[in-house]
């Protein structure tokens, strides 16, 4: 395994060297941190958006939901293009308010818009609980590809503080703009790996795509219709779950923030044009999960799926390589995640909830800080309480798509109150709270967030009606 380890080890260095070189001239303020400086233009836009996008999932769990549920899984082809084209209406109306009133963060578009300091802090509450067990799991996923990748030569336990280090160190430099220039260096190698694999394991073992679903389809027809191998995720669970993750999947902090970077909002528009590219390799990646249903039967995990076959079918240089792809995609997002949740405790917490008169500078300084102090945390529960966060991450999605009905009805009716979008966001939570911990989930066949979404859009249009505060839109 030499090779492999070599491989994952150069690679991962190299990467971390490019986000370090990303800020060498770049006088560093809050802004340049977070947001880039507002410079980006499409193809960074582009690489960056995909970076925070497709994370250790597109190599686990996607591929191990194809392998234990099966149809089900076709709802992440669905939603991804569903988002994207929300993304063209909603992110444009984003950046120009951000540009205007020079925002970096989510919680600063609930301060401006509503005038509330107190909704400010709790939406920011909100992202960093969603935030954190999101970032552990990058931090795991990292772990479990590099270990089976290099062949039980390099264990979690060294290759997720090697990669926390490093993940530090170019944040800390570089902020979002090294974020995004590893990025670029993450896309290629997951488009590479999930080209070559995706394509190559049906080829391999059936030869070609249509053959292997031939055969699947000739001895599991049930995996590839509602409700797959489940028995609960039927037509209305996938709806209603593309519905919500597809409002959703811009409401994560750091999603929604990085709109904020784009030099214009054509360049936004146009990215959303061309993202829907990105869900090929997904595609492939069901492809593989589906590939490895037929070839490696009764696998305890679903999502080591992807890893074991390509273990058992290629040679071990060419593993690491997937596992260095994999190591990258999941730096990338981990690189946005904990600038972003660091960002979030620094000004919409710190500087909003208690110190509003900090400084521009003070509040740079702590969230460099936090960096370290929101990794560790992570690095943490990922190595010594790997469970957890689980429950918390179950409501993570369900949790981040509260936001969406306050945010659309903010930028279209005037009638929108503070009342009605506090009111809403957390009768959403709490509705998806109950739902999910309290083992309703699905209820009625139906994805329990979507249920506290409606009632979170009912919640905000009806306090906002009896509320006399309303917006200015100014």
């Amino acid at each position: 395994m030499t090779p492999a380890l070599a491989i994952i080890a150069v690679v991962v260095v190299a990467a971390a060297g490019v986000g370090i070189w990303a800020g060498r001239r770049l006088p560093m303020n809050f802004e340049n941190w977070t947001v880039g400086g507002r410079r980006f233009g499409l193809l960074i836009m582009w690489f960056l958006m995909a970076g925070e996008v497709y994370t250790t999932f597109t190599f686990l769990g996607a591929s191990g939901w194809a392998y234990a549920r099966g149809a089900p899984t076709y709802y992440i082809m669905i939603y991804g293009a569903l988002a994207y084209t929300i993304s063209f209406f909603l992110l444009p109306a984003i950046w120009r308010r951000g540009k205007r009133f020079s925002l970096h963060t989510q919680p600063d578009f609930f301060v401006q818009t509503f005038g509330s300091r107190a909704l400010g802090v709790f939406v920011a509450l909100v992202g960093v609980a969603s935030l954190l067990p999101y970032l552990q799991l990058q931090l795991a996923g990292l772990g479990l590809i590099v270990e089976v990748s290099s062949g039980g030569a390099v264990g979690a336990g060294t290759a997720i503080p090697a990669a926390f280090v490093l993940t530090c160190v170019f944040v800390f430099t570089s902020g979002l703009r090294g974020s995004a220039w590893v990025a670029v260096i993450k896309d290629v190698l997951m488009i590479a790996a999930v080209g070559i694999v995706g394509f190559g394991l049906p080829a391999v073992h059936f030869g070609g795509l249509g053959a292997m679903f031939k055969a699947l389809a000739a001895r599991a027809p049930g995996h590839l219709v509602f409700p797959g191998s489940t028995e609960s995720m039927g037509v209305a669970w996938v709806m209603s779950t593309v519905l919500l993750t597809g409002a959703g999947f811009y409401m994560w902090p750091h999603m929604f923030a990085s709109a904020y970077s784009a030099k214009s909002d054509r360049v936004i528009r146009r990215n959303a044009m061309i993202m829907p590219f990105y869900q090929i390799p997904i595609l492939l990646v069901l492809g593989v999960g589906f590939t490895a249903f037929l070839v490696l039967p009764g696998l305890a995990n679903g999502d080591m799926a992807f890893l074991a076959l390509v273990r058992r079918t290629y040679p071990a240089w060419f593993l690491g390589f997937v596992g260095a792809a994999g190591a990258v995609t999941a730096m990338v997002p981990a690189s946005v995640l904990v600038l972003t949740a660091s960002a979030l405790i620094a000004k919409n917490i710190y500087r909003t909830g208690f110190r509003p008169g900090a400084s521009e500078r003070a509040v740079l300084r702590l969230s460099r800080a936090m960096v370290l102090v929101v990794m560790a945390a992570a690095l943490l529960f990922a190595l010594v309480f790997p469970n957890a966060l689980v429950n918390l991450l179950l409501i993570g999605y369900d949790g981040v798509s509260q936001f969406f009905p306050a945010v659309v009805l903010a930028l279209v009716w005037k009638r929108t109150t503070k009342a009605g979008a506090f009111a809403g966001i957390v009768t959403g939570i709490a509705v998806a709270a109950v739902l999910v911990f309290g083992k309703r989930d699905p209820l009625w066949g139906l994805n329990a967030g979507f249920i506290a979404l409606a009632a979170n859009a009912a919640v905000v249009v009806g306090v906002s009606l009896l509320s006399k505060r309303r917006l200015s839109h100014a």
